[in-house]
């Protein structure tokens, strides 16, 4: 199924009003529903070279796997579909190149990047994430955050070092605890849910999060959520208004109709849930 039609995306990325280059990599495919974001580091050159080999790489992989997907097949020795499956094995593709394309160039010794990757398919998402680029998600005007950090910070907060309101000021934002292409092998985080008719979803990098608050990223998508170019531009414009300390990266993806390949009971399901 072709889902142009049915789901809006819309990518921005911003270089800041600090750094001098953009070491952020976006990418999507509008007919699969295939959303890629990427945040780089490290290295002469090396933050873009990670992050936009990584993008190109989950992008090729699912472009010429998921096609070949039944619908509704779901692993099971897993417990996932196979477009989750599909989504790992694409990212773990690319932390193999990029370790190894790290590995051979001693510029790009030790780069590595962020990366969260949303599917689309069938009323449901697939959602895969290393490190501390986050996913979002708008629905019925309340923002909830899916993703959970691989970082420094998120494990104090998890111990108890940290309250959520004393880690807005902590120094230890951007250390992340995972990231792709740092070792040969990598943990990918993966989830799904069902997906749902006017759900907003956002992806971006922590260059927005750490500069604009959760509250006035809801209240700007849900005023704009009839123009996500608009939306996107806004919250751009608000984290380089408070500093624009790191490259900024949003995309943002609202569902427009229903997009199961399969009538019946499921289809039957979700319009309870819109």
């Amino acid at each position: 199924m072709n889902l142009q039609e049915k789901i809006a995306i819309l990518g921005l990325t911003d270089t800041g009003m600090v750094r001098k280059k953009n070491e952020d990599t976006i990418g999507f495919d509008s007919a699969l529903g295939l959303v890629v974001l990427a945040d780089g580091m490290g290295g002469h050159r090396g933050g873009e070279v990670a992050s936009g080999l990584s993008v190109d790489t989950v992008i090729n992989a699912v472009q010429q796997k998921l096609p070949s997907i039944e619908p509704g097949q779901i692993d099971p020795d897993s417990g996932y579909s196979l477009e989750s499956l599909c989504i790992q094995e694409a990212i773990e593709t690319a932390n193999q190149i990029v370790y190894r394309t790290a590995e051979e160039n001693s510029d790009h010794r030790g780069m590595g990047t962020t990366i969260v990757v949303l599917q689309f398919y069938n009323n449901t998402i697939s959602l895969a994430h290393i490190g501390d680029s986050r996913c979002y998600r708008i629905r019925k005007d309340q923002l909830e955050q899916l993703t959970k950090d691989h970082s420094l910070l998120q494990e104090l907060i998890d111990r108890g070092f940290y309250t959520a309101e004393e880690a807005k000021n902590s120094m230890n934002k951007n250390l992340v605890t995972r990231a792709l292409g740092i070792d040969p092998v990598v943990t990918v985080d993966m989830q799904e849910d069902i997906a749902i008719k006017n759900d907003i979803y956002l992806l971006c990098s922590d260059g927005l999060t750490d500069l604009v608050e959760d509250e006035y990223i809801c209240l700007t998508i849900n005023r704009f959520s009839d123009n996500l170019e608009e939306a996107a531009k806004q919250l751009i414009t608000k984290a380089n208004q408070n500093g624009g300390k790191d490259n900024i990266s949003v995309m943002l993806c609202k569902i427009n109709d229903d997009f199961s390949t399969k009538k019946g009971w499921f289809s039957k399901m979700i319009a309870w849930f819109d």
